[in-house]
């Protein structure tokens, strides 16, 4: 089912398949997490931040608790001393990376046109 199939049948765009993707991924940096953690998966939380650079401590942290809560990253806490945590993306995640990588794929193509 395409978009053009929900034309008229629905009076948000949230109550469709593309406003549920969008909820999850959408947002300036959400897409930029599970990028990066498919690239380095397991890592630490210092880390994800240092790759990102120009987010704040507290909104990775925030984007990280929705991915969570969104059953796209699961977070993984070692109890030792400093305590260690740890982010992966979950099965549900893996299924989206097709998709980064044909935005990827576009952005190669149109970056520099």
């Amino acid at each position: 089912m395409g978009m053009a199939d929900y034309k008229g049948k629905v009076k948000n765009i949230q109550d469709t398949p593309f406003g549920y993707t969008l909820s999850i991924i959408g947002g300036k940096w959400k897409m930029v997490i599970i990028y990066l953690l498919a690239e380095n998966e397991p890592i630490r939380f210092n880390d994800l931040k240092r790759q990102i650079g120009a987010i704040t401590y507290k909104m990775l942290s925030s984007q990280l608790k929705e991915l969570e809560g969104d059953g796209m990253v699961e977070r993984k806490e070692y109890p030792q001393i400093p305590p260690k945590v740890e982010y992966r993306l979950t099965d549900k995640a893996k299924t989206l990376l097709p998709i980064l990588e044909g935005l990827c794929e576009w952005g190669a193509k149109n970056q520099h046109h």
